[in-house]
């Protein structure tokens, strides 16, 4: 899975874009990323979740929504020779709920997600 928009975990990556949201440079640059991520995600068809072609003030993120994990499980499931069923398992079971029951929203820690995924599917080198 990959966290925010990012495909690695590389700092040197960090930095929000500046972009306003009247900018015609960040609405090319959202089309731009949606078609990167439909054509990553070619089995996905359903809306493309914000936070798959956003950023935050870093654009490192190390949580995205459930709703991004999911629209990568079938992507993720074909890497790593698994169910899709078996990945969103995985998805579920690496969901935190909003703190408290009230304050924020649910999220997918990636790092434990993909630390899962290598234990019960290791990507054969």
């Amino acid at each position: 899975f990959h966290p925010s928009s990012q495909n690695s975990y590389d700092a040197a990556n960090s930095g929000g874009s500046n972009l306003g949201p009247t900018n015609p440079a960040l609405a090319d640059r959202l089309k731009k990323d949606g078609d990167t991520f439909r054509k990553d995600n070619p089995d996905f068809n359903g809306p493309i979740p914000a936070d798959a072609i956003t950023t935050s003030g870093s654009g490192l993120d190390p949580e995205i929504t459930p709703a991004n994990a999911s629209a990568q499980a079938a992507r993720v499931a074909k890497a790593r020779g698994a169910s899709t069923d078996a990945v969103q398992s995985l998805v579920a079971a690496n969901t935190q709920g909003r703190d408290l029951g009230v304050l924020g929203e649910p999220r997918v820690n990636v790092l434990k997600l993909n630390m899962a995924l290598d234990q019960a599917y290791p990507i054969k080198k």
